[in-house]
């Protein structure tokens, strides 16, 4: 089942809208990494064993979750101000 390309795609979808269900950037990097692996399971780069599949779902997690980090994350110094409450 895990070797079926369209599955990888499912779980990273089902994983981007628990993203939106539960944001923080906890489930996006996730979603990118089984987009990624289905993708690549559909292409023929990956074959079907599963210890190699999930290899390259924590590598493609990992980076992508990197990635996001270091384009969307707050930098270093930066300090969030707040300007007025929300009841005013």
């Amino acid at each position: 089942m895990w070797a079926t390309w369209w599955v990888w795609i499912v779980a990273g979808f089902t994983l981007g809208v628990l993203e939106v269900i539960a944001p923080g950037y906890i489930f996006l990097g996730f979603a990118i990494g089984a987009v990624l692996v289905g993708i690549a399971v559909g292409v023929g780069l990956l074959g079907s064993s599963l210890p190699i599949l999930l290899l390259a779902f924590a590598m493609a997690s990992l980076v992508a979750w990197l990635a996001l980090r270091r384009t969307m994350g707050v930098r270093k110094g930066q300090v969030k101000l707040w300007d007025h409450d929300i009841n005013d």
